[in-house]
C-alpha cells in the first residue's frame, strides 16, 4: 500500500501539495478534475509509487461497478453523466493511448464534476468518422456527443418501460450523421458502465452481482492483463454501453 500525492505547479515555478490518496487511480481522477473546464496555465501531476491499481480487465470491471454505485447514490441521468465524462477527458486529448489507471480515472473524475451544458448544435452535427474506424480522442468524442444527442431526442420521445429490451433512438428530421447504431437497451449510468465494460472488456464474474448468465452459459470471463487502453478502446467500450445486455 502506498501514497500518491497531487501536486501543483504555479506560474512562479513554485510546487504545492495538493492532496493525498490512497490509490494512484483517485490521484489520477484529481489531477484531471482539477485540469478539465476553466483553462489555466498550472501544472498537476501525480507523485508517488509507479505501481498501477488497474492490472487487469477485471480491476477495470471491479472498478466501474464502484463508479456505478457513486452514479446510483448520486442520481445521475446518464446524458449528465456522459458530458461529464467529455469534459474529463479535455486534458487528455493529445494523447495517443491511455494507461490502464487512466482510463479508470476518466471514470472516476465524471462523478466528481458537473456536466458539460448539452449544446444543441451537437444534435444537426456531422458527427461520422473520418476513418474506417475510431483511431484518437477526436473520433472517441464524435462517439460521445452522438449517443449524447441521442439520450437528448429521448427526452421528447422516451424508449418506454421496455426500453431495456431495445429501442430505437429517434433521431428527428434535422439530425446529422452519427457514427454509432441506433439500438439502445441501457439508460442509466451504472447498467450502462457495467455492460460497457462487461461487453468489451470482460473481467466479471456471477459473484459481483451484476451479471446474470445464460441457462448454460459461462458464469465468468476470463481475466487477462491490461497494461493499456486506446481510443479505439474505449469507443468500443462506450458502443457496448449503450447495446450490451
Amino acid at each position: 500500500m502506498g501514497t500518491w500525492d497531487v501536486m501543483r505547479q504555479d506560474d512562479l515555478g513554485n510546487e504545492f501539495h495538493v492532496s493525498a490518496h490512497d490509490s494512484r487511480v483517485a490521484a489520477l481522477a484529481q489531477v484531471l478534475v482539477l485540469e478539465s473546464g476553466v483553462p489555466h496555465r498550472q501544472m498537476y501531476w501525480v507523485e508517488g509509487p509507479f505501481a498501477p491499481s488497474v492490472r487487469t480487465n477485471r480491476d477495470l470491471y471491479l472498478h466501474v461497478l464502484r463508479v456505478g454505485r457513486d452514479t446510483r447514490a448520486g442520481s445521475w441521468s446518464l446524458s449528465g453523466f456522459l458530458r461529464a465524462l467529455w469534459k474529463v477527458s479535455l486534458p487528455l486529448r493529445e494523447r495517443d493511448d491511455l494507461e490502464a489507471d487512466d482510463a479508470a480515472a476518466l471514470f472516476s473524475a465524471a462523478v466528481a464534476v458537473s456536466p458539460a451544458p448539452f449544446d444543441p448544435k451537437w444534435a444537426g452535427r456531422d458527427l461520422l468518422l473520418p476513418g474506417a474506424g475510431p483511431r484518437d480522442h477526436a473520433d472517441w468524442e464524435r462517439v460521445l456527443i452522438a449517443q449524447i444527442a441521442d439520450l437528448e431526442d429521448f427526452v421528447t420521445a422516451p424508449p418506454g418501460p421496455r426500453g431495456r429490451f431495445g429501442v430505437d433512438a429517434p433521431r428527428p428530421s434535422g439530425s446529422g450523421p452519427r457514427p454509432t447504431p441506433p439500438r439502445w437497451c441501457n439508460f442509466d449510468p451504472a447498467t450502462y458502465l457495467e455492460c460497457a465494460v462487461a461487453g468489451a472488456v470482460g473481467g466479471w464474474d456471477v459473484s459481483d452481482g451484476a451479471r446474470v448468465p445464460s441457462d448454460g452459459g459461462p458464469t465468468r470471463s476470463p481475466v487477462r492483463p491490461l497494461t493499456t487502453v486506446t481510443w479505439e478502446d474505449l469507443a468500443r467500450i462506450a458502443v457496448c454501453g449503450q447495446l450490451y445486455e
